[in-house]
């Protein structure tokens, strides 16, 4: 189920979809940044907030889950040249992506020869950062990956499979609504569980984890 203010456009996962998406960002990799609060009271408080998805329109974020075993978060702006105008009222149109790639062997080889990746609940959190010191979550999204794809994907009691033949997972269009007048900004924190196999096409092998990943977002005043 979706919750409060995210507002999800279910698609047909495919490998292409997923990388004409991501390639159409001109993003970056980078790894999770602190946000640096702004002074109490200032009208460009904004600018003080550290956001490589702002600056950039999308971010990438690996993490490894065994040893040459990677999940990428991809998180990118619907229209990735306008992020200075997420004003706390305007509507905030984004997209992210969750696939894992087993670099020990060729990506284009056989699942079986992969090491497996389940996901098997996503949940996004928000904070503000306001001038008046105040802290809101006014966006939240949690989801079943398993109840948003086409009934034909690779799935089991442990989660959606994520591999990079099928597509991995795709959320293409969620949106921020308001926000606090005062808000200049936004850190969103994805939680991700996902069952990992130690050794590939072994099903006793797999093992439980917990992925998390923030995405400090700048908010300016209009």
């Amino acid at each position: 189920m979706v919750a409060l203010s995210a507002i999800v456009v279910a698609s047909a996962t495919g490998c292409s979809q997923i990388i004409d998406a991501i390639n159409a960002l001109s993003g970056r990799s980078a790894t999770t940044v602190v946000p640096t609060a702004g002074p109490s009271s200032s009208p460009s408080a904004s600018l003080l907030y550290n956001s490589v998805f702002t600056s950039d329109g999308s971010v990438q974020l690996d993490t490894d889950l065994a040893d040459s075993l990677v999940l990428e978060l991809n998180v990118w702006a619907q229209d990735p040249k306008k992020t200075q105008e997420w004003t706390p009222s305007n509507d905030k149109h984004f997209g992210f992506a969750v696939n894992v790639y087993d670099k020990r062997v060729d990506d284009k080889a056989v699942l079986a020869q992969k090491r497996s990746v389940y996901l098997s609940s996503i949940t996004i959190s928000s904070q503000t950062a306001q001038t008046s010191g105040q802290v809101q979550s006014p966006f939240q999204f949690s989801a079943d990956p398993r109840t948003m794809v086409p009934s034909d994907t690779l799935r089991s009691d442990k989660g959606l499979l994520l591999n990079t033949y099928q597509g991995g997972f795709l959320v293409p269009d969620t949106v921020i609504h308001q926000l606090p007048g005062d808000t200049y900004g936004l850190t969103l924190s994805f939680t991700m569980n996902v069952w990992v196999e130690g050794q590939a096409n072994t099903d006793t092998s797999f093992g439980q984890q917990s992925v998390y990943e923030a995405v400090p977002i700048a908010i300016f005043q209009q």
